[in-house]
């Protein structure tokens, strides 16, 4: 017999409530948000706007401070590797400019040598001028930082008219004996050698120091070269003149020379302060006060009294000293060349540590030149105390 309609309804009924409360049994209610003021907790919605706000802030800060750091890190290698660039290329300079300088003081002392012949002279003048050739293409293997391209050639420019120069000056002496014409050839070339020093400080070695400046790379030295130190020696019509005349009339080897020659001592002058403070003249026959410090120099001046050029003469400074302080200070120059009727003045640096406070002798002594008959002027002696400043 069928359930009757009514077990039916209830059954269904019964079943529906239960499938249709079980997902509302596992929700969460969420507290409500209150309104901003209203009651004691109206504050606690705060934290719940800003916290966003803080954290984007706070990434933007960091990205910002990462993006500072690795600025300066890139500025910081950047920096040095500038630095670095220049200051590799300058101790290359400076390498090809310290050996420049030494041929130009070789070239000077075969000008001012006594007894070589005009043959001898040549030989020696092409090879300083192949040394130099060597420096030239040195200096064109070398590869500048972009910025010193121009100063660079102008490097290259400078040593290649000491190599001009140098080969100029062993043709010229070809002639044989003195002539105005030959002195002329002669100043022309060795006014290259003296162009050359002016390209490298003025086109060279100061545009590159000014660009240095401007990239702001410290510590970095732009290396000085001068060919000749003391141009004034062979530069002129005159020095080459006078260089013939002393070759062709000393004659080669152990030749004696002819006409007047002789020098003799002028003065001798105590500088304490250096050369750039004031002379103490000392006096023979009485009692010299020297005030000292350590950058006291002391300079002596000779006079050629002859009628010929003279060359690469001796001068030695000596200070009597007791044994127990190291023995005597002796010092010794060379004046290159002085003319006839001429001075010429040497200075004496790096004395060490003189004698306090007691007697002692400086006694001054210019070596005999060749053909030289009178040397009772070429020597003097002086009493000296040393006193310290105040």
């Amino acid at each position: 017999m069928d359930p009757p309609d009514d077990d039916i309804q209830f059954d269904f009924f019964d079943e529906e409530p239960v499938t249709a409360e079980r997902p509302q049994s596992s929700r969460v209610r969420l507290p409500q948000r209150k309104p901003r003021g209203s009651g004691s907790g109206g504050g606690g919605g705060a934290p719940h706007t800003l916290t966003p706000v803080l954290r984007l802030a706070g990434a933007v800060f960091l990205s910002i401070f990462i993006v500072l750091v690795f600025a300066l890190l890139i500025a910081s290698c950047a920096g040095e590797s500038k630095h670095s660039r220049y200051g590799k290329y300058m101790d290359r300079v400076a390498a090809i400019a310290g050996q420049s300088n030494t041929d130009g003081r070789q070239t000077v002392t075969v000008l001012t040598t006594p007894g070589l012949s005009v043959a001898a002279i040549r030989r020696k003048l092409d090879t300083i001028a192949s040394a130099e050739q060597q420096n030239v293409l040195a200096a064109q293997k070398l590869s500048p930082p972009g910025r010193l391209r121009m100063e660079h050639g102008n490097l290259i420019q400078a040593l290649q008219l000491r190599v001009s120069g140098l080969t100029g000056l062993a043709k010229a002496f070809a002639a044989k004996g003195k002539t105005d014409t030959e002195a002329n050839d002669l100043s022309q070339q060795a006014y290259r050698l003296l162009a050359s020093d002016v390209i490298w400080a003025d086109l060279f070695q100061a545009p590159s120091e000014n660009l240095l400046e401007q990239q702001g790379v410290r510590q970095v030295t732009v290396p000085a070269s001068k060919f000749l130190s003391q141009p004034d020696l062979i530069i002129t019509s005159h020095a080459m003149a006078q260089i013939l005349t002393r070759i062709s009339g000393g004659g080669a080897g152990n030749a004696t020379p002819s006409g007047l020659h002789g020098t003799n001592i002028v003065s001798t002058s105590a500088l304490p302060n250096g050369t750039s403070g004031t002379s103490e003249v000392l006096t023979e026959g009485t009692l010299n006060t020297v005030t000292t410090s350590s950058s006291l120099v002391f300079q002596v001046t000779i006079h050629n009294g002859g009628d010929s050029q003279e060359v690469q003469i001796p001068v030695t400074l000596k200070i009597d000293r007791p044994a127990a302080q190291g023995g005597p200070i002796t010092k010794t120059e060379k004046v290159e060349l002085i003319d006839p009727g001429t001075d010429q003045t040497v200075t004496f640096s790096d004395l060490g540590q003189v004698p306090f406070a007691s007697q002692t002798t400086v006694s001054v002594d210019v070596a005999k030149v060749p053909g030289e008959t009178n040397t009772a002027n070429n020597s003097a002696s002086y009493q000296v105390i040393f006193s310290l400043p105040g």
